[in-house]
């Protein structure tokens, strides 16, 4: 009917009769009848940072015995940054052996993630995090979530006035509501007192925001992913602002070409004490003007790609009271992470490991989640958990490096960087068992492929050339696929539909190059590509920008190519 409104989403019903997140959230957790928490709740607790999830591995054979699923909980903890004590490294570590399944993940966004949490642990796994200082409110759901910070140990001056700047951010865009204190740390709700959410409102945002903080030349966060970026710019060695980038976004859905990747547009600059006004007024606008009616449709970039960068940029300005200066200069030249030992500019030593799509856990001689808790137990700096899923101990004092070396020596951990510029590149999410939207592996397949890559890019002497790869079990993204010079991304089981002709510096999408291929049909069409780039390459040239040059793939050069 003509002045109707458009049906709002499920998600967007639940979340206005939800009582600011609470839901019967309490109620279901005190239910010992079954491993789970009611469907609606389902989506409160990811506001909560905390998602239910089932053992995929074991669903068939429970359902013969007439069981109902393995029911566990993934829990994420927000780390600011990506920047954590020892003493919190140490309760992280204990709360995976005690409450989850013996690991750790460090996540694409700077954040530790606990996989097989039972309901029953879920009070006190929150509680421990918490006691550590840490917390998993706005961790997940529909809010802006962990703000990643270049964790830069090659430019230690700067870091700290960055990360001061992301840790400001993450505080002020944190949810109001007490329901968090209630419902996980037995906070008393106050009679007559009602919540507000200033920023967000009732219903919070029309889907998940995220943002982060870069500083040039390491887009090792990479920035044109991100709902919302900042860009350090520094002049005679000084941070004098940032760049101001909007609209980024990984999600599609296969065979949808309504949905669509997307690299951020840079609308402007300000200066740091302009940044949380900034983020705040663009969160607003989302929040204003995002798509609830589909939640396929109510990211950002959405937002922008429908209404135009202009019209955005006016409206947060609006809101401002002030103009976005011009964007200054700056240039990204990768988005790995710097291996090894670095010294800062306070003497002070860093260190980056590899963590093969950032599990912490011991396998064999490897002993990788024991080493890094011997490692905290004397460190006296800090750790920095990097957007590609690897950790830099940082802040390693003169007098303790030879301490540190000697138990990287003893667990095995010594030589992790000592890779293939191909592993050393390379991201996987979680997908098998427990993600409930994986079409085919992703963690427990990427490292047997690598091994397979690997052989054929060592044939033809390209062993050490850093090459992005990155792989999802679904097309949502959380790997950030869609900018890597190859990705696979999961179709169906052992099919994927592989990605040519990302931006080395995380600066361009790829283009589908094949659809649901199996792993002999993907090496038989990678093969002969890597020996003509290793014959035929120019000096300096990447392998995305080779493929595009040869003519594998053509250069997506907007969002609304990615399909064609």
């Amino acid at each position: 009917m003509r002045g109707e409104k458009p049906k709002l989403t499920e998600v967007e019903e639940i979340k206005d009769t939800s009582d600011f997140l609470r839901g019967t959230i309490k109620e279901g957790l005190e239910d010992r009848l079954t491993g789970a928490i009611a469907a609606s709740d389902t989506q409160l607790t990811k506001f909560h940072g905390v998602y239910q999830q089932d053992d995929r591995d074991l669903r068939n054979e429970r359902r013969k015995q007439k069981l109902e699923p393995l029911y566990s909980f993934m829990v994420r903890v927000r780390v600011p940054g990506g920047v954590c004590t020892p003493e919190q490294w140490l309760v992280m570590d204990d709360i995976a052996d005690t409450h989850a399944n013996g690991t750790m993940k460090l996540t694409t966004r700077q954040a530790f993630q606990f996989h097989g949490v039972f309901k029953r642990n879920l009070k006190a796994t929150i509680q421990e995090i918490n006691a550590a200082l840490l917390d998993t409110i706005a961790a997940c759901g529909d809010v802006n979530r962990n703000v990643m910070c270049n964790p830069n140990p090659y430019q230690s001056e700067l870091h700290a006035a960055v990360y001061e700047c992301s840790k400001k951010v993450s505080a002020h865009l944190t949810p109001g509501t007490t329901a968090y204190h209630e419902i996980w740390l037995n906070g008393e709700k106050v009679v007559g007192r009602r919540d507000e959410e200033p920023i967000y409102g009732k219903t919070y945002l029309p889907r998940k925001f995220k943002m982060a903080f870069a500083v040039p030349p390491s887009n090792d966060i990479d920035i044109f992913s991100q709902d919302l970026g900042f860009t350090a710019i520094v002049e005679e060695g000084r941070l004098t602002g940032f760049n101001v980038s909007a609209g980024g976004g990984m999600g599609v859905t296969h065979s949808e070409p309504e949905t669509y990747p997307r690299v951020a547009d840079v609308i402007g600059f300000c200066l740091p004490e302009q940044v949380v006004d900034v983020a705040e007024k663009v969160v607003t606008v989302q929040r204003d003007f995002g798509d609830r009616t589909n939640r396929k449709h109510a990211r950002l970039k959405y937002t922008i790609e429908d209404r135009g960068v202009e019209w955005f940029k006016g409206e947060v300005e609006d809101r401002l009271g002030f103009k976005l200066e011009e964007a200054r200069p700056y240039r990204f030249d990768h988005n790995g992470d710097r291996y090894g030992w670095v010294q800062g500019h306070d003497g002070r030593w860093h260190l980056t490991l590899f963590i093969q799509n950032g599990r912490v856990k011991d396998a064999g001689a490897y002993s990788l989640k024991t080493g890094l808790r011997e490692v905290a137990k004397i460190h006296d700096g800090d750790f920095r958990l990097t957007g590609n899923q690897n950790v830099i101990i940082a802040g390693i004092s003169e007098e303790n490096r030879s301490k540190v070396e000697a138990c990287l020596k003893e667990y095995g951990m010594r030589d992790s960087c000592h890779q293939s510029g191909l592993r050393l590149n390379s991201m996987a999410c979680v997908a098998f068992p427990t993600c409930g939207l994986a079409m085919a592996e992703s963690e427990r397949y990427l490292p047997g492929l690598l091994d397979k890559l690997d052989a054929v890019l060592a044939e033809v002497g390209l062993k050490d050339e850093p090459i992005t790869i990155r792989m999802t079990g679904c097309p949502n993204g959380c790997a950030r696929p869609y900018i890597a010079e190859i990705a696979f991304v999961g179709k169906a089981p052992g099919k994927y539909n592989l990605y040519l002709g990302g931006g080395f510096a995380g600066d361009r999408l790829n283009k589908l190059y094949r659809e649901s291929l199996s792993e002999e049909e993907t090496l038989r069409m990678l093969t002969p590509m890597f020996s003509e780039y290793a014959k035929e390459r120019r000096e300096g040239e990447h392998f995305g920008d080779f493929v595009i040059r040869k003519g594998h793939i053509a250069e997506v050069k907007s969002c609304r190519d990615f399909h064609v």
